[in-house]
């Protein structure tokens, strides 16, 4: 068998969900052995007893500090020891994609410890309604950093995720993934990088993205709590927006704007009288988004962001397009901030706390740039913003 056929018969897709064994059970240590067998598993990592260390220290905090706080721990583990043999204490977790099994807490000792550093910033009840909640992503680009935000904070239990593109090499200045994933699933991609900070993790992966024939199971199937639109096509966004409104949840979206975010909160939760968009778009339908030209998308989404929100070089980007470059840039600090301000925006909204409602524009280069505000730049800036009015009759 020469080499192209060898790469041929190994271009084999895994699974993307991981399974989890506890080896008390006679049932789970039989899969085990056979997964050893077959040499489907060739690394394991066993950090248990550090874990229980972890545990044990948050546990009992006031013991810490304490001169002999490794020797109670001693007697602790050996205690567990004596229960059983460790290696059947907790769970065993397979990554297929990886043949890798990990030796972890039970899930309640297991999100005490990955959120024990979140405490008191996000106290105990914040942190519970964050991850008892179910939220919707709709597109895994900007997506995916909201969604690792979410996750790595402690928050979606339960996830939606939805988009049909798979990742390319385009993809990874603004995705945090790697070349190892190139013609993966964007969805299956962003799945494995949450299971494998949080294994417990319940996702549920929409890989036809998000249509007119699956968005009623993606809102209700169950009812999500949220829903987060990282979504390119303005017509499903008016979608997602009608449904919303209809299931009373809020809508957060954030956008790339150059080294910048612009963030829209759309509170249907709290007012299904809202119009989509915040009424940016007037009274447009979703025939109308849905038959637009490229030059048509490209007015929208400029009325939609505002031309005078949008920062120059993007300006000058937009207007390139299918010239010299062949689709809108964006950079991965840029979809980092939309993913840090949209989870912080999440949390808060599932805690009923405050925050805003409408649009919030993050302009890092006002805060750093200290001649951003200077006379000249903010003429110029506005010279091009009303040049960009006029391309497209704004």
């Amino acid at each position: 068998m020469n080499i192209e056929e060898q790469l041929k018969k190994i271009n084999i897709e895994f699974d993307s969900h991981p399974a989890i064994f506890d080896l008390g059970n006679e049932k789970d240590q039989k899969i085990v052995a056979e997964l050893f067998d077959q040499k489907k598993i060739l690394s394991v990592m066993d950090d248990y007893k550090e874990q229980l260390h972890e545990l044990f220290a948050i546990k009992n905090p006031t013991l810490v500090y304490a001169p002999d706080f490794e020797k109670k721990f001693d007697e602790y583990y050996s205690t567990i020891e004596k229960e059983k043999s460790i290696q059947l204490h907790g769970k065993w977790v397979y990554f297929p994609w990886l043949f890798n099994l990990v030796h972890i807490l039970d899930k309640e000792d297991f999100l005490s410890v990955r959120t024990a550093r979140n405490r008191y910033l996000i106290d105990p009840e914040e942190q519970s309604k964050f991850y008892n909640t179910t939220i919707g992503i709709a597109g895994l680009s900007v997506g995916n950093s909201v969604a690792l935000a979410i996750v790595m904070q402690g928050g979606g239990g339960r996830l939606k995720l939805a988009d049909f593109d798979r990742f390319a090499l385009t993809n990874t200045n603004r995705i945090r993934a790697g070349i190892e994933n190139l013609g993966l699933r964007k969805v299956e991609m962003a799945a494995r990088q949450i299971y494998c900070i949080n294994p417990y993790t319940e996702i549920d992966l929409f890989y036809e993205g998000l249509t007119d024939q699956n968005i009623e199971k993606f809102f209700g199937d169950p009812k999500l709590d949220i829903v987060i639109d990282e979504l390119d096509s303005m017509a499903i966004k008016l979608r997602i927006r009608e449904y919303a409104k209809k299931y009373k949840i809020a809508v957060a979206m954030g956008a790339d704007n150059g080294d910048n975010a612009i963030i829209d909160i759309e509170r249907y939760d709290l007012d299904s009288n809202i119009k989509p968009f915040q009424g940016r778009l007037g009274d447009i339908t979703y025939d109308e988004l849905n038959n637009l030209d490229k030059f048509g998308v490209g007015k929208t989404i400029t009325k939609f962001l505002g031309p005078e929100n949008i920062t120059e070089r993007m300006l000058y980007s937009l207007s390139e397009m299918g010239k010299s470059i062949v689709s809108w840039p964006q950079l991965g600090g840029a979809a980092l901030l939309n993913g840090i301000a949209v989870a912080y925006c999440v949390r808060k909204i599932l805690n009923k706390q405050s925050v805003i409602d409408n649009r919030s524009l993050m302009i890092v280069d006002e805060l750093l740039d200290p001649d951003y505000n200077s006379e000249e730049n903010k003429k110029r800036r506005a010279e091009k913003s009303d040049k960009f009015k006029q391309m497209f009759n704004l």
